[in-house]
C-alpha cells in the first residue's frame, strides 16, 4: 500500500536517495528543505521551503502521514579547545532542535496513520569515541536519546528508529573525500575497508518505513562498516 512520507532535507545526498527509493515504491513524498535542489514537483512528489533552524516556520502537510524522515545534519570537526558556544549551538539546532520542531508539526498527521514510522539519523561517533567529534557526537547523542524516549512514548501506534552512520559518500562529506588519498585513508579506518554509500542508507531507511520492520522500534542501527563493533587484529 502506498504511503505518505514527510522527508525533511530530501534535496541531496542520503535524502535524495531516500526520496528516489520511496517514489520508486509508489509512495507520495512531501519534501521540506531550505533549497529545492533537484526536486521536481509531480503527482507524487511535493516540495516546500523549510528552514529547520527557524522556530517560526510551518509546514503544509496532508491530514495523514505514514512516515517521517529527518535528514539534515552537519559535520563540524574541531579540537574541543577550538569549539565555541556557537559551534555547539549550531550542531544542536540542525541535528536535534530542528528535528524536534519538524516532528512536532508532523505529529498530528502521523497519529492519524495506522502504524506510522519515524526515522532519525545519528553518527558512529556517539558509540565510538572519535577525536574532534565532541560537538556533533553530543548533538547526535541527544538524537539517539530522543529516539528511544519517543519510541516509548508513542508506542504502540508509532515506531521510532535511528540510523547511525559512519562516513558516507555525500556532498556534505565531500571535503573529507575530495582526493584519492583522503578517500583511501577513510576507507582503511573501517573493517570493511570502504566508506558508506548513500543508497545503502536509503535502503535501511526504506526498511524502517515499511511493514517489514513492523516489530522494530526504539533501535539504533549502526551502518558503519563495522567501526563501532569490530577491532581487527
Amino acid at each position: 500500500m502506498a504511503k505518505k512520507i514527510l522527508l525533511v532535507g530530501g534535496n541531496s545526498g542520503v535524502g535524495e536517495q531516500i526520496r528516489n527509493r520511496q517514489l520508486g515504491a509508489g509512495d507520495e513524498v512531501f519534501c521540506a528543505s531550505r533549497e529545492r535542489g533537484g526536486i521536481v514537483d509531480s503527482e507524487h512528489c511535493h516540495w516546500q521551503a523549510f528552514d529547520v533552524t527557524d522556530p517560526a516556520q510551518t509546514l503544509d502537510l496532508p491530514e495523514v502521514l505514514d512516515g517521517f524522515v529527518y535528514c539534515p545534519g552537519s559535520i563540524s570537526l574541531k579540537p574541543f579547545a577550538r569549539l565555541s558556544d556557537e559551534d555547539f549551538q549550531r550542531d544542536l539546532e540542525v541535528n536535534y532542535l530542528g528535528c524536534s520542531r519538524a516532528l512536532r508539526l508532523a505529529l498530528p498527521s502521523l497519529k492519524r496513520s495506522d502504524g506510522a514510522s519515524i526515522v532519525l539519523f545519528s553518527t558512529v561517533a556517539v558509540q565510538t569515541g572519535l577525536p574532534f567529534h565532541a560537538s556533533i557526537a553530543g548533538a547526535k547523542g541527544a538524537v539517539e536519546g530522543f529516539a528511544r524516549a519517543l519510541a516509548a512514548e508513542l508506542s504502540p501506534t508509532i515506531r521510532v528508529n535511528c540510523l547511525a552512520l559512519s562516513l558516507t559518500d555525500t556532498p556534505m562529506a565531500d571535503f573529507l573525500l575530495n582526493s584519492d588519498v583522503k578517500r583511501q585513508a577513510s576507507a582503511e579506518r573501517h573493517p570493511l575497508k570502504r566508506i558508506g554509500d548513500s543508497g545503502e542508507v536509503a535502503d535501511a531507511a526504506k526498511f524502517f518505513l515499511g511493514a517489514e520492520s513492523g516489530f522494530v522500534t526504539g533501535q539504533v542501527l549502526q551502518i558503519d562498516g563495522g567501526m563501532s563493533s569490530l577491532k581487527l587484529l
